[in-house]
């Protein structure tokens, strides 16, 4: 089975785990009240309702599950050697080291060798 495939059925067991659980009443009701008119438990078809949405949601619960665990192996993968990728990738590339320079001394020049504006006699009057 390819991946595709194994995709679509996730798709349709998530949607139809929906519906169920949607369908299901948390207190006792939902579809299996309106079969039995809720007060009379007396009868067999609200109990089959009940163990059938509770079979249904477990069965496609662990489907899905399954589904998802078993197209990790219908993932396409590439059978190249990814050695032989990364040096026909790099081929070509030079590689430089350089080698790191020191920043304080630099900047302790910078401020030494600043100019300041001259001032004149007539500036200061």
């Amino acid at each position: 089975m390819n991946y595709t495939a194994f995709l679509i059925l996730i798709v349709i067991v998530a949607l139809l785990l929906i519906l169920i659980i949607m369908v299901q009443n948390p207190k006792g009701g939902g579809l299996s009240s309106s079969f039995g008119g809720g007060g009379s438990q007396a009868l067999g078809g609200v109990q089959n309702t009940n163990k059938f949405l509770d079979r249904a949601t477990w069965t496609l619960a662990i489907s899905l599950f399954a589904l998802i665990l078993l197209s990790n192996f219908a993932i396409p993968r590439n059978t190249v050697n990814t050695d032989t990728q990364l040096k026909e990738t790099l081929d070509g590339i030079e590689i430089k080291k350089e080698e790191p320079k020191d920043v304080a001394p630099e900047a302790t020049t910078t401020e030494s060798t600043e100019t300041k504006p001259e001032t004149t006699e007539k500036d200061e009057k």
